[in-house]
């Protein structure tokens, strides 16, 4: 099967059936697996040929000591230089897999199967590996590229509402940053069609996709466009680490939100663009409500990894479809809220 996308040259990205398309991707040569407990319980025939290195679940694991605990099991399978890693889950796995595959040794290669749309969106696509420090996100890690990822809908319908909702924020910020049209055909669906609906979700999907494999196609190493990806982010990182209420997909909405209200008082973004952004959001069922006071957000917001000489990098929404990346200090953003 051919990709639907790829990435620098170095990473193909697969839009269907695992079942047909995960034999024709595997190199030759031995695989070791890594996964969670629950993709072990719901996929196991999946993973029978393999040998497996489970990990746990939850952002709780997404550590140094998990990724230490993995390159330990490595050497315990003998795990050698020719030895393929295939990381098969949601993004907790793929970041911890691609990050001990890519120090194992110097550097192996690697794959994903995504089982999550917050993964198949975002997470397991663009070659960025890491885990979190102290509960700040994403401070160790590598940017590595996988050779392949599988993206297959059907793996979807076994996600609990709450985390298909979560991947659907990532949809929503790839429609802000570069694709109008995917914004307008969210706004033409619900959260039950897409839900139910295959092809339209695969089609989301994909345009998903292709806008992040296109912007990291110019930009693999966040230097400068890449960081339009993060819009809604910032915050979001910043409420992950004050409130265990939210997931990840949960704050990227309240993110979103938020920063587009801050675009309007920028002057950046047209009220009736903020509206539309919001409603969206609220229609596809998330609570834009902060789960802290933004005061609090802010002693959190210039602690964020993409703070620079005592900038933080504001993406700020510029119309459907269009963004821009603006540099502030924590007090200019704090003044806008």
């Amino acid at each position: 099967m051919k990709p639907a996308f790829n990435v620098r040259q170095q990473s193909d990205v697969y839009v269907g059936s695992v079942d047909e398309i995960l034999p024709g991707v595997l190199p030759e040569g031995r695989t070791v697996v890594v996964t969670d407990a629950t993709i072990d319980r719901l996929y196991h025939p999946l993973l029978a040929p393999y040998d497996c290195v489970l990990i746990g679940t939850g952002e709780s694991v997404k550590t140094l000591q998990t990724v230490e605990r993995v390159l330990r099991r490595f050497i315990e399978l003998g795990v050698d230089r020719k030895t393929f890693v295939l990381g098969i889950g949601g993004g907790i796995v793929t970041d911890v897999a691609g990050f001990a595959a890519s120090i194992y040794m110097r550097g192996l290669r690697f794959g994903f199967v995504s089982t999550t749309l917050l993964g198949q969106v975002d997470a397991s696509v663009g070659g960025k590996n890491g885990v979190n420090l102290d509960g700040y996100k994403n401070m160790a890690g590598t940017f590595t590229q996988p050779d392949f990822v599988v993206c297959d809908p059907a793996l979807l319908r076994t996600l609990p509402d709450r985390e298909f909702r979560a991947g659907l924020a990532e949809v929503v910020k790839s429609a802000i940053i570069a694709d109008a049209e995917l914004f307008a055909r969210l706004e033409q669906s619900d959260f039950a069609t897409l839900r139910r609906d295959t092809d339209l979700l695969a089609d989301a999907l994909s345009a998903a996709v292709r806008v992040k494999a296109d912007i990291v196609e110019r930009d693999e190493r966040e230097s400068g466009e890449r960081r339009k990806l993060n819009l809604g982010h910032t915050l979001a990182h910043a409420i992950e680490k004050c409130s265990s209420r939210m997931n990840h997909g949960e704050a990227v909405a309240v993110g979103t939100a938020l920063v587009a209200d801050a675009a309007v008082k920028l002057g950046t973004l047209a009220e009736s663009d903020r509206d539309r952004i919001r409603a969206l959001l609220a229609g596809l069922g998330f609570d834009l409500e902060p789960p802290v006071p933004v005061a609090r957000l802010m002693k959190e917001v210039g602690k964020d990894k993409k703070s620079e000489d005592g900038r933080i990098r504001i993406v700020l929404p510029a119309g459907i479809g269009d963004c821009e990346v603006r540099p502030m200090t924590v007090p200019e953003f704090a003044a806008l809220f």
